[in-house]
């Protein structure tokens, strides 16, 4: 795999991922753009003991255009877009309106592919192996970057999450400090820590494959499952066999089994509602340890995949319980949602 590292013409950094060695990205950025501004602001919220970004700029980001606007498609004659080159495998760039910057943390975008008509579900094995490799690039650079203490590589897709670009991409968010989920997440850890000895995240994923009630799928690798009390509709946790804080540290057998056991996973999604109900929209993302904590090999690498969508033509609105209270009441069972990942599985 070839790494080609350049800058867009308002000095963001652009990062091609190609599968050959020989391949050359020496296309130029022909935008006339001014230098890279940001302008966010993060703030601390002491009753919560949280932080809250704050990034006003965003408001005139790109609002779902045209497909031969798109901003994330190849360079293709006068049609520039954020992609110089007139084709690409997988392309990162610094977001033009990120949510942090200017020293405290990074933001940037993640291209999967060139074709615009495309899904992450659609993707060849080799392909998928691409963008893990540079989601794992990006965090190993990142873990460098003086503001940032926490990697999160995700995907949001559907228009119901609120994507406003069609093109299949994801994101990449350096934090600038460690986000609410994973401080709880470490608390509790290192509460039963305290209490047992043990390694919480061993023991919930041991406990699962021993049930086997809510596994979904499990190969030499990977254990997929409907976590116990989860949240969403249908939410899937995806872990290695092998604990691992984060994805530098997975070996080469975890990487070589990840694109045929997350492919599949995701085209169960799709299949959910069943045929004619569209692609299912859904949240995927990364959860990896951050920097500069105690016990840090402790914490468990995991992905987690879930959906907003809770029946063919209904959707999860996070209302007065969960948004005003965080306290989530679900509608649809664990096992049920289990059960149906399942029956939804290739060549069934």
């Amino acid at each position: 795999m070839k790494r080609t590292t350049t800058r867009l013409a308002d000095g963001r950094e652009l990062i091609y991922y190609d599968a050959r060695d020989d391949a050359v990205r020496d296309a130029l950025d022909r935008r006339p753009l001014p230098p890279a501004v940001s302008v966010s602001e993060v703030r601390h919220n002491p009753l919560l003991d949280e932080h809250v970004g704050y990034a006003a700029h965003r408001q005139g980001r790109t609002y779902h255009p045209p497909a031969d606007q798109c901003p994330l498609c190849p360079t293709r004659g006068d049609s520039l877009s954020e992609i110089p080159a007139a084709d690409y495998e997988v392309a990162v760039f610094e977001n033009r309106f990120p949510s942090f910057g200017g020293g405290r943390g990074r933001c940037e975008v993640v291209c999967f592919t060139s074709d615009h008509d495309a899904s992450f579900a659609g993707l060849t094995e080799e392909q998928a192996a691409l963008v893990l490799h540079a989601w794992t690039d990006r965090s190993a650079e990142l873990a460098a970057h003086p503001g940032v203490r926490q990697v999160y590589c995700f995907e949001n897709r559907g228009a119901e999450i609120g994507v406003t670009l069609a093109h299949p991409h994801g994101q990449i968010y350096g934090y600038p400090f460690v986000t609410p989920f994973t401080e709880r997440a470490l608390r509790a850890a290192a509460a039963h820590k305290r209490r047992t000895g043990g390694n919480l995240y061993d023991e919930l994923v041991a406990a699962e494959r021993e049930s086997g009630r809510r596994v979904v799928l499990e190969t030499e690798e990977w254990t997929a499952f409907v976590p116990y009390a989860a949240r969403w509709p249908y939410e899937v946790h995806l872990y290695p066999r092998r604990r691992v804080p984060d994805l530098p540290a997975l070996d080469e057998a975890q990487r070589a089994g990840f694109p045929a056991v997350y492919l599949e996973l995701l085209r169960r999604f799709d299949r959910i509602f069943g045929e004619g109900a569209g692609p299912t929209p859904y949240i995927s993302g990364w959860h990896q340890a951050p920097f500069g904590i105690e016990d840090r090999g402790d914490f468990a690498l995991h992905l987690e995949l879930f959906t907003i969508r809770r029946s063919r033509d209904k959707l999860k609105f996070l209302a007065g319980s969960e948004s005003g209270m965080g306290a989530f009441v679900s509608d649809v069972l664990p096992e049920a949602a289990a059960d149906r990942l399942r029956e939804v599985a290739t060549g069934k």
